[in-house]
């Protein structure tokens, strides 16, 4: 059977069970509508017919007749049995006094629903089948009531109802009419759907047909057809650019596993439940796994590491690159710098994370190189401390003692001496402050791996113990120092390293401030932030040297530098407390209006 064929019967089967269903609604819909249109008018019949009889003539009726048996016939009413409408008029007890289509003795009524309504009071239809009339009647009645309101007997009206067909032969046609148009509008849409979604198969069956030729080779298969001839050019070209795109994704897939095969680096990329999807050959040797379905194993599996699984989590989870410092035991301990990045994946209408990737970076050896560096630094720092204050000292030693001794100082040759051990001694004081901040760096660097533990300071306290150290130095430039500190406000801090961060801070403003100028130093809390600023009026730093005034040695006029004595570590030692109590250093400043060096310290 063919598909028009099909779907033309299913449609067909859908449509006859939808009219069926409607033609039977209908049906009932309109057999409803008759009872209660006929209940209405049959209801207003009652009530007119009463009012042409009478109350009087109705209370004379069932006063004479009571609830006795009485001859049916010796009642007059205007209604008789040619009538449309059949009235009966029953007793209390009730017997039926009179009816105006039976002459006869009727039986008694008590037991129908509509007089025992009417009987308390209350007015009722009813629709049943008469045992005495022999058909289907429609019945409503209306209760009699005396001069006292109390019921005397009941007033009922009927009227016969026809057999289901004759009741709807008045709509019959017109309906049969309307169904038999709406049949045939029903079929010719259906014929002329599936007739459409035949030929658009047929069509679809012709192109697969003509693109499996083209893609098995120009001159295979069967001829194609004339119609189909722009078609057969449309899907040359598009083969052929299918074909080009599929060269490209190739040489690109070679070109990423040459890299991939070349890096010294390890290399895991996943999907979002961890699944192995491809490893490069320095993962395989850093995990030992050669020779082993990678694509069967999720990452712990792999490398047994809760820590890169963690990693792996945290990059997906937050949608965001992550980069940390591992350890592994593979034969001898080796730490990696490890990278994990989301792969996001678009379908159109949103993104979402398909994977990540992870790569290991080994650093064993810069790592061990950094430790050499530092000891280094820390050693010589420690071999050179004795010798430069001897030096120092000595130099000192000669100054005083030519200043208290008779030696003459005015002459050429004393003056060139005075000269330059003041030069030596000078010097020597320079690097004895470079010894010093050296030997605080390497404290700062150990203190980072080796976390100290930190104590609640009243942070007033420090800062004044930091204005305390270079209040000799603004008073040699008469500089006036202002202080602003909460006296309760506390941290939980490293306080020596903080006192030596203000120490540098508040130096270097003294060190660039124009004499009898001011600086201010301030504490406080911001959003649970702890704020250190030094604030001054100095010679400012140009924007272009701001974003490395914290690396060592770093000077935006050396010159400058060299006359005030700096050694080039001082906001370097800054930047480091800031670290070690993971916060940030920051520097505002415009060149000639002045500076402001601040430490923001998180979680206070």
């Amino acid at each position: 059977m063919t598909v028009f064929k099909k779907s033309l019967l299913t449609l067909g089967l859908i449509a006859l069970c939808f009219s069926v269903v409607l033609v039977v609604s209908m049906l009932v819909f309109m057999n409803s509508l008759y009872y209660e249109i006929n209940t209405a008018g049959l209801r207003n019949a009652s009530k007119t017919l009463m009012t042409a009889i009478g109350g009087d003539r109705l209370k004379e009726i069932f006063a004479a007749n009571g609830s006795d048996e009485t001859d049916l016939g010796k009642i007059n009413l205007p209604v008789s049995e040619n009538d449309t409408y059949r009235l009966t008029l029953i007793a209390p007890s009730g017997y039926v006094l009179w009816d105006s289509h039976v002459t006869g003795r009727m039986v008694n009524h008590i037991d129908r629903g509509e007089i025992v309504s009417a009987l308390e009071g209350s007015e009722k239809g009813a629709r049943r089948n008469s045992i005495s009339a022999g058909m289907k009647f429609l019945y409503y009645a209306l209760p009699v009531f005396d001069d006292d309101k109390n019921v005397i007997g009941v007033f009922r009206l009927s009227l016969s109802v026809p057999g289901f067909a004759a009741r709807l032969s008045s709509v019959f046609f017109p309906f049969f009419v309307f169904a038999f148009l709406m049949a045939v509008a029903v079929f010719w849409a259906i014929y002329a759907f599936s007739r459409s979604l035949s030929l658009s198969l047929d069509r679809l069956v012709d192109i697969t047909r003509a693109g499996a030729l083209l893609l098995s080779g120009p001159e295979a298969g069967e001829p194609i057809a004339p119609e189909f001839r722009s078609l057969e050019k449309a899907i040359r070209a598009m083969t052929s650019e299918l074909n080009f795109r599929l060269e490209q994704a190739k040489a690109e897939g070679h070109r990423l596993e040459a890299i991939l095969n070349g890096m010294t680096e390890a290399v895991f990329a996943m999907d979002s439940s961890l699944k192995l999807h491809m490893v490069n050959p320095r993962a395989k040797k850093l995990f030992d796994l050669e020779g082993r379905d990678i694509n069967s194993l999720t990452l712990l599996e792999a490398t047994h590491s809760t820590e890169l699984v963690e990693a792996a989590k945290k990059a997906l989870n937050t949608d965001s690159n992550l980069e940390t410092e591992l350890t592994f035991r593979t034969g001898a301990e080796q730490q990696f710098l490890v990278f994990a990045a989301p792969l996001n994946a678009s379908n159109g209408r949103s993104s979402h994370n398909s994977g990540v990737v992870l790569v290991l970076q080994e650093i064993t050896r810069l790592i061990k190189l950094e430790r050499i560096r530092k000891d280094f630094v820390e050693n010589v720092s420690h071999e050179l401390r004795t010798p430069i204050q001897l030096i120092k000292g000595f130099s000192e030693t000669l100054l005083d003692f030519i200043s208290e001794s008779d030696i003459t100082a005015n002459t050429g040759d004393m003056k060139q001496i005075i000269h330059f051990i003041e030069i030596i001694r000078k010097n020597a004081g320079t690097m004895e402050n470079l010894t010093n901040d050296l030997l605080v760096l390497a404290d700062l660097e150990n203190s980072t791996n080796n976390v100290r533990e930190k104590e609640e300071e009243k942070i007033i306290s420090l800062v004044n113990e930091a204005v305390s150290s270079v209040e000799p130095q603004a008073k040699r430039k008469k500089i006036e120092i202002n202080v602003n500190c909460p006296d309760d406000l506390k941290a939980v801090v490293h306080g020596s390293f903080i006192i030596q961060a203000l120490i540098n801070m508040t130096d270097n403003a003294i060190k660039y401030s124009s004499p009898k100028s001011k600086v201010w130093v301030s504490a406080n809390r911001e959003n649970n932030e702890l704020v250190l600023q030094v604030r001054d009026k100095g010679i400012g730093i140009p924007a272009e040297h701001l974003e490395r005034i914290f690396e060592r040695f770093y000077r935006v006029d050396r010159s400058r530098s060299k006359e005030a004595g700096g050694t080039g570590l001082g906001l370097s030692i800054v930047r480091h407390v800031a670290l070690l109590h993971n916060g940030r250093a920051e520097a505002e400043s415009h060149a000639g209006e002045g500076s402001v060096f601040r430490i923001r310290i998180p979680g206070v």
